[in-house]
């Protein structure tokens, strides 16, 4: 059935979804002055018509072959991604060296960077570059290629070689989706290959994901979850996945249980 069709409160929710990225069933309960139950309703409704994908507590727009606007997947889990940014800073020393990649959960982590001293960080990720290069402490150094308009990465194959070109302390990566076999995609298949790039060049490969990319999909493997050396999320909601990293060898952190 057409959007058209929908009741005034289905529309609001689906264009709140749309400005946001996510809505979430006790905010939308609030703000309707209506029960839970009556908002969980109401997102079956949405689920059932494919307008919204269900996620624990709330739902999301539906994933498909193109990611979701850049301005809306911001907005997506921002202290979940505040927090894994100052989990994943607290990683990385004063004067390393490191790589980091486009997404909103990576530019929560470049905010995080900003009290160290005397870092290089290569970026294809126009975002982080422009709010790093203002403070002298830190030397940031951004990648040559095509600028997507949508989100100001940077990606092609000129990307790829320029990356190509160093071997640092730290890789900060984000995805768009995680299987639940460890498997790590992401929309533009450009990207994924500055991301490859990325993973094979650093000496410890930090993956920082809220929770939300378990309930997504992606078209465009990066690689799996053993290429890393940390995970940092909001929550691990798949006991799979525990015991996967432990397997591999990867830390799990988890930024939601402190």
């Amino acid at each position: 059935m057409s959007p058209s069709f929908l009741t005034p409160r289905l529309s609001e929710i689906l264009e709140q979804a749309k400005e946001h990225g996510r809505v979430l069933v006790d905010d939308l309960a609030e703000h309707f002055s209506v029960t839970p139950q009556t908002i969980r309703r109401d997102l079956n409704e949405l689920c059932d018509r494919r307008l919204l994908t269900r996620i624990h507590g709330g739902a999301l727009l539906p994933s498909g072959i193109e990611n979701m606007e850049y301005e809306a997947r911001r907005k997506i889990a921002l202290d979940e991604k505040r927090a894994i940014g100052q989990a994943a800073a607290r990683l990385i020393p004063d004067r390393a060296s490191l790589f980091v990649n486009i997404g909103t959960t990576t530019e929560a982590v470049s905010d995080a960077l900003l009290d160290h001293e005397g870092l290089m960080v290569i970026t294809n990720n126009i975002n982080v570059a422009n709010r790093m290069r203002v403070y002298p402490s830190l030397e940031v150094i951004i990648a040559g290629g095509v600028v997507r308009g949508s989100d100001g990465g940077v990606v092609g194959e000129a990307a790829v070689d320029f990356i190509r070109q160093f071997k640092v302390d730290y890789a900060v990566i984000g995805v768009s989706s995680i299987d639940p076999d460890g498997a790590l995609y992401d929309f533009d298949f450009r990207e994924v290959k500055v991301a490859q790039a990325i993973i094979a060049n650093a000496r410890h490969v930090i993956l920082v994901s809220d929770s939300t990319k378990f309930e997504r999909g992606a078209p465009v493997r990066i690689g799996h979850l053993s290429q890393v050396d940390t995970f940092i999320t909001d929550r691990c909601p798949l006991p799979a996945m525990r015991t996967l990293c432990e397997d591999a060898g990867v830390r799990l952190i988890e930024t939601g249980a402190q």
